[in-house]
């Protein structure tokens, strides 16, 4: 009975440590519609992760990629700077890497009329 107690102890372990972090919010939100470009865009994670990566790219074309200098670090929420790029459909992509030493990866799209 110990045995198997130890077992299965040792099974759910890993669930818990090995947990990703998940997006919890946006700034803006996925979907949203808005009259005025922001002037920043903000990611919400249930965990710390650090992100490695974050490109916008605007239905005209342009791409931006986010300077990430200022966040080296595992953080849970992060808010970076937008260069507008006029109206249309932004699509945003992240990279990150959880605490975990998993990679993930997410996007989020807001449009400006």
């Amino acid at each position: 009975m110990k045995k198997f107690i130890l077992i299965m102890a040792l099974t759910l372990i890993p669930d818990v440590v090995l947990a990703h972090s998940d997006m919890q919010m946006t700034t803006p939100e996925d979907g949203t519609i808005l009259t005025e470009v922001p002037v920043e865009i903000g990611f919400n994670f249930t965990d710390k992760l650090r992100l490695t990566a974050v490109k916008a790219r605007h239905s005209g074309g342009e791409t931006q990629v986010i300077n990430l200098e200022d966040h080296k670090s595992f953080q849970a929420e992060f808010t970076l700077p937008l260069q507008p790029m006029g109206a249309g459909l932004y699509y945003v992509e992240w990279r990150g890497l959880g605490m975990d030493g998993h990679a993930m990866q997410g996007t989020f799209s807001f449009e400006v009329e």
